[in-house]
């Protein structure tokens, strides 16, 4: 994969520049958001591994006008922010994926790969659409064939990032760590409760479903 690093600690970019490049990815490394905004801007990547905390721009204004900007280069968030409304933030803005900091190297490495599956995504502004069901992340709305869905936030997050990563099977942990931001036995069952809540509302009043149980995997939206 090309991949655009944009870190602003030396000594990450130095480890993760090492061990991505040993993988067999071509790495740009850039410390700023500034720099990190106009790679993103005028290069060519398969994803973009960004900081939230970085000198110049941060990583919410880079994501924030490389989407408006219409690039939807896949983005995941490295960040030691773990707090779920810094979550729900960077998916509102159009992120991919979320890695709590700090991180296996290998899980790093498996998120790039499914991030890498995605199909190519049509910019859709603040606006995301799967089947019938439509995402105002500008405006926190989600409507389903017309009819407004009250969601919770935690389940407008979990929607969100399924969303986001539309057609890809989640796991439990990745759910976990990206709405709650850490991942235990007990939570996969915190996980298995939020995802009903969320069918109850999103799929039960309406006669196909979009959530769907990939069974010993995780779960997908897909229409």
């Amino acid at each position: 994969m090309q991949l655009l690093l944009a870190e602003d600690e030396q000594k990450t970019i130095d480890y993760l520049t090492k061990g991505l490049r040993e993988d067999g990815h071509v790495v740009d490394a850039v410390s700023n958001g500034a720099d990190a905004l106009a790679l993103a801007l005028t290069g060519e990547f398969d994803a973009i591994i960004l900081d939230v905390m970085m000198p110049d721009l941060d990583g919410w204004e880079v994501l924030q006008r490389l989407r408006a900007a219409g690039r939807s280069t896949p983005v995941l968030f490295l960040t030691a922010r773990d707090h779920v409304e810094d979550r729900v933030r960077g998916l509102d803005l159009g992120a991919n994926d979320y890695l709590i900091k700090p991180f296996a190297f290998a899980e790093l490495l498996a998120r790039l790969r499914n991030l890498a599956r995605l199909p190519k995504a049509a910019p859709s502004g603040g606006l995301v659409v799967v089947g019938e069901l439509e995402i105002d992340t500008l405006r926190h709305r989600v409507t389903r064939a017309g009819m407004g869905l009250h969601l919770t936030a935690k389940e407008y997050a979990l929607l969100l990032l399924l969303a986001r990563n539309q057609g890809r099977v989640l796991s439990r942990t990745l759910i976990a760590e990206a709405i709650w931001g850490l991942f235990h036995d007990q939570q996969a069952n915190a996980v298995d409760a939020l995802i009903r809540r969320l069918r109850a509302k999103l799929d039960t009043p309406f006669q196909t479903a979009l959530l769907h149980t990939i069974r010993g995997t995780g779960y997908v939206l897909d229409p």
